[in-house]
């Protein structure tokens, strides 16, 4: 049976997305991964160019609103900005939560190869934390 884990930030159009296909990608048929914002906006395409980098498709995900899986049991909730934690909604059941402050890359001003820049570093740090988060539970996919 597949874990269900919600990660959450405010617009759910960086942070949260790349998150989502981290866990999907190194999950495997563990987890089934969702995020949403709890003001959403659109994926960034930055977001999915550095992920399309890192060879996890993160095309076809949409920024959705929190409402969305309000009534739903999630065992794992991830919030990944202190915006998300403060105003997550309380759902059904027991749940792990988990809160990862991370910079938010679509503030990030400058030139386009520090914006980029930004959007690696942020992409990277969900990376490990991720990876460690699976290792911890002992059910990271090779």
């Amino acid at each position: 049976m597949k874990t269900k884990v919600l990660i959450l930030c405010t617009g759910n159009s960086c942070r949260s997305q790349m998150a989502e296909g981290f866990l999907r990608a190194f999950g495997g048929d563990s987890y089934e991964a969702h995020s949403a914002g709890t003001a959403p906006s659109t994926v960034n395409p930055l977001a999915v160019e550095v992920m399309r980098e890192a060879g996890v498709d993160i095309s076809q995900q949409r920024s959705k609103n929190v409402t969305e899986y309000l009534g739903q049991h999630f065992p794992v909730i991830i919030t990944v900005c202190d915006n998300a934690a403060k105003n997550c909604p309380i759902f059904p059941g027991p749940a792990l939560r988990l809160h990862w402050p991370l910079q938010d890359p679509a503030e990030a001003t400058g030139r386009p190869e520090e914006k980029i820049a930004i959007f690696h570093k942020v992409r990277d740090e969900i990376a490990l934390r991720v990876r460690s988060w699976l290792t911890e539970r002992k059910t990271i996919k090779d």
